[in-house]
């Protein structure tokens, strides 16, 4: 059974790009927008790149290899809904950041 764990500090998470964290041996990318965080798989689905690396499109975490954008909410790819990325629930307590992954 998975369990929130702590990843970061919010004030450690940008605005305009993405963080990689780690959770039980996954790399994940947390996006903030809006004041909010958002968790998603860090790989690429298309060619594995670093999504937490990529800039940040309104709702939309650009992959920097090759512009392949994924929703930060639904994990679901700009131009074919068949594919995403997996989303993981946040949880923000006392500035703190936490993924159940």
């Amino acid at each position: 059974m998975s369990e929130f764990v702590k990843v970061a500090r919010k004030d450690e998470v940008p605005e305009d790009t993405g963080k990689r964290v780690e959770v039980n041996g996954r790399e994940i990318a947390l996006f903030k927008k809006d004041g909010r965080v958002y968790a998603i798989d860090h790989v690429c689905p298309h060619a594995g790149g670093p999504l937490a690396e990529g800039a940040l499109n309104g709702g939309m975490a650009m992959c920097p290899w090759h512009g392949w954008e994924f929703s930060i909410t639904t994990g679901e790819c700009a131009f074919n809904s068949a594919i995403r990325v997996e989303t993981f629930s946040v949880r923000e307590e006392d500035g703190d950041v936490y993924v159940k992954a």
